[in-house]
């Protein structure tokens, strides 16, 4: 399809869209009805707003939503959001998000950026292994569909999802406590307690997480441990000063750890013939092990009526220790122990002004980020051994930005923004070395792989041989629309927006230096049409968006016979797609959310291994996604009520690898085995509630659908075998949450 046919049909069913639930509106002012008709406010433009006043594709979800739905982990939301994918070849640690099907496609290893910035309570989380976080105690979460290239910043190629805390409210004292038990006897329990120091002055908000539970894929190895267990443990206290009415402090501190097994693998094909889809022969399940910790200052000062300013300050940091048996048997073929150790550091200092007819958020930002790695890859070689890795990645970026939303006339408005950014990134003190030693045994040096531009055991072993190397980048990102907003409350708005993600060093490079380079940054021209508002006497609201991508430099790994790894770009892609979201309040009683998403993505320019893979889809880019679900008021029983609540995600045939279908030739690839077809899964909900009690049943994958949630080619990079990764079996429950 053509970007102008694209362009066309979007704009004939956004016009159609808007008239027919144009004149199905009330003509009642929306301002009358905002204190009880459930508005979402949302702070995607950097300011407090409705959810329907905001020209961009955003998802809000809050806290009760996420419960309802039993969503209680970020690797869930694919679930609730249209175009959203999460993969990942450690099961919940370190997922991908891919929007609209910009993500990190292939790529695994923990140095690379996100697409999707990723927030929690608008702090930028640069590593991945942080973003799988427990869902616990929070407001809402906001999901921003395409490029945010000039509020949010760099590695928003695809859009950014910001995770926003509960802080206390400074009035009262107020908690809940919630436990609960799952089958793989898995015991979770949550809950908060906030108390006032000082009536509109001061308070004290603690919030706690913690699930415990056994693998959820068995292991038929004699002896050996299941995969996909949890053992989580998370914490946050935030403290809120707001000495006088200008001024407000919000102090938050976090910590948390999972010790879970490791994801389950499908691989050596003779080993999972004949096993039942959710069961491994495995010898070696290893652990996944994280840890995250952060502390962050939110002051917001207002200078006058018109203008405020925010600074955001934040320290973070963390680790992740993933021992992965990749090949899915009870032989050695492929360990691998991944080891990385990560510091953040950012400031953000904005201002807001509001005056007339003119909307100003301009501001300035600094952040800083290291990643330290130790990576050891245990191989068949003879005899045994491997290859180790080090190196230290650090990152700067500042940058400064401004958007205006400028006031035509009353109903119309002009938004423009811009953000430069230049972020410097080094590579260094890079070393890895081939080694003899059995797995589990001491390790012997035999040869310098990096620094070493031939094939690995060509150079002799040097204990102080290393390698560095560094690239800076500038970017010029930024925002156009115009939105008109009709009397009725509807809004329509068109936009252009830049996105921008830095250049990357590849992270997989430790059998030479001849593929440790960096890259191009990614870059996407974005176009969009959208409509959201109200109808039906305000029982419906709808948001429905059409977009186009001009996308150019993804970075993707090339893996080849080895096994050597390239980090490389596509040249060209492009993605265009529909989304539509609504409520509808049928009665007081009844309730329905439904979302589809409606994708095109495919690589107008590509060649990996050899082989052109232009035409083909970008991977985790599923044609269609659909989501449905209902709450249903039952009937009251016993001063409370019992709400049935089943609802069904819907998602066509996805790819996870680039070369879709294609085999590079003179290879044993089966690359038409890393895909998943289309496939519904249902989760069903019943629960009784009244003012201070819940009482909760669940189903989650009800018809226990057996699926993927990710794959990769090994075959191409000489290993007889894929690597599969089954998504959860049917998990089912019970909880019990008091509120005080």
């Amino acid at each position: 399809m053509t970007i102008s046919s694209f362009a066309r049909a979007s704009l004939a069913v956004l016009a159609v869209s808007t008239s027919t639930l144009a004149m199905a509106q009330d003509t009642q002012p929306v301002t009358e009805v905002a204190a009880t008709d459930g508005d979402i406010v949302v702070t995607a433009q950097r300011r407090e707003q409705s959810l329907l006043d905001v020209p961009l594709a955003v998802t809000a979800l809050s806290g009760d939503t996420l419960a309802d739905r039993g969503i209680t982990n970020s690797a869930q939301l694919g679930s609730a959001v249209p175009n959203l994918q999460i993969n990942s070849p450690y099961g919940d640690t370190q997922p991908n998000f891919s929007l609209r099907g910009i993500g990190v496609a292939n790529e695994y290893n923990s140095n690379q950026a996100s697409p999707v910035g990723v927030y929690l309570d608008d702090v930028y989380l640069a590593p991945r292994t942080s973003h799988g976080m427990g869902l616990f105690d929070l407001d809402r979460i906001e999901v921003l569909r395409g490029p945010q290239g000039t509020l949010f910043g760099r590695n928003t190629t695809g859009g950014a999802i910001n995770f926003i805390t509960k802080k206390p409210s400074l009035s009262g004292t107020e908690g809940y406590a919630q436990v609960g038990y799952a089958n793989f006897n898995t015991f979770t329990a949550q809950g908060a307690a906030e108390a006032t120091l000082a009536e509109d002055v001061a308070g004290l908000r603690l919030a706690v997480n913690y699930a415990k539970g056994d693998g959820k894929i068995k292991n038929v190895f004699a002896g050996g441990r299941d995969a996909n267990s949890v053992d989580t443990l998370q914490g946050r206290a935030s403290l809120r000063l707001k000495p006088s009415d200008g001024l407000d402090i919000v102090l938050r501190a976090y910590g948390g750890r999972d010790r879970g097994t490791q994801a389950a693998v499908h691989g050596l094909l003779p080993f999972r013939t004949g096993l039942k889809f959710f069961e491994i022969n495995e010898s070696r399940i290893g652990n996944n092990d994280t840890d995250a910790w952060g502390f962050s200052a939110n002051i917001g000062l207002e200078l006058s009526d018109m203008l405020s300013v925010t600074s955001i300050t934040s320290y973070d940091g963390g680790s992740q220790h993933l021992q992965q048996a990749s090949d899915g048997s009870p032989l050695d073929v492929l360990n691998i122990t991944w080891r990385s150790n990560y510091r953040q550091f950012s400031q953000e200092l904005r201002a807001n002004y509001d005056g007339e007819g003119v909307n100003l958020v301009a501001g300035l930002f600094y952040g800083y980020d290291r990643n330290v790695t130790d990576n050891t890859f245990n191989l068949p070689l003879p005899p045994d051994g491997g290859f180790f890795q080090h190196y230290r990645q650090e990152r700067r970026s500042k940058a400064a930005f401004a958007q205006a939303d400028i006031d035509l006339t009353d109903q119309l408005v002009l938004t423009l923004g811009a953000r430069y950014t230049n972020d410097k990134s080094r590579y260094e003190d890079a070393y890895a070395y081939l080694f003899v030693g059995a797995l589990g045994a001491p390790e012997t040096p035999i040869a310098t792989t990096v620094p070493c531009p031939g094939v690995a055991g060509t150079c002799a072993y040097d204990p102080n041989a290393r390698f560095a190397l560094g690239d800076t980048n500038n970017a010029l990102t930024g925002r156009v629309a115009l939105s008109y907003t009709f009397d009725s409350g509807t809004l329509v708005y068109a936009s252009y927006n830049r996105g921008y993600r830095a250049g990357a060093v590849n992270g997989g490079g430790y059998t030479s230096s001849s593929g440790i380079y960096y890259i191009e940054p990614e870059r996407v021209n974005a176009y969009e049409v959208g409509v959201k508002g109200r109808a039906f006497d305000r029982r419906l609201t709808y948001a429905l968006s059409a977009f186009y991508y001009d996308y150019s430099n993804q970075q993707l790994q090339d893996t080849r016979p080895g096994p050597v790894s390239f980090l490389v770009n596509a040249p060209a892609s492009e993605v265009y797609g529909l989304e539509f979201e609504t409520t509808l309040r049928a009665s007081n009683s009844f309730r329905l959310n439904a979302a589809v998403g409606i994708l095109g993505s495919q690589y107008k320019e590509l060649t990996l291994q050899g082989t052109d893979l232009s035409g083909n889809d970008l991977p985790f880019a599923p044609t269609v996604t659909a989501q449905l679900g209902v709450e249903w008021d039952v009937l009251p029983i016993a001063d409370g009520k019992l709400t049935f609540a089943p609802n069904v995600a819907y998602s066509s045939r996805q790819y996870f690898s680039p070369f879709n279908e294609l085999n590079a030739a003179g290879t044993a690839q089966d690359n038409a085995e890393l895909q998943q077809d289309g496939n519904a899964k249902v989760n069903l909900s019943l629960s009784w509630s009244n003012d201070r009690f819940t009482l909760r049943a669940f189903a989650d994958n009800l018809l226990n659908r057996k699926t993927y949630g990710y794959g990769l080619d090994l075959r191409g990079a000489g290993f007889p075998y894929n690597f599969l990764v089954p998504a959860t079996p049917r998990t089912y429950g019970i909880s019990a949450r008091v509120n005080f």
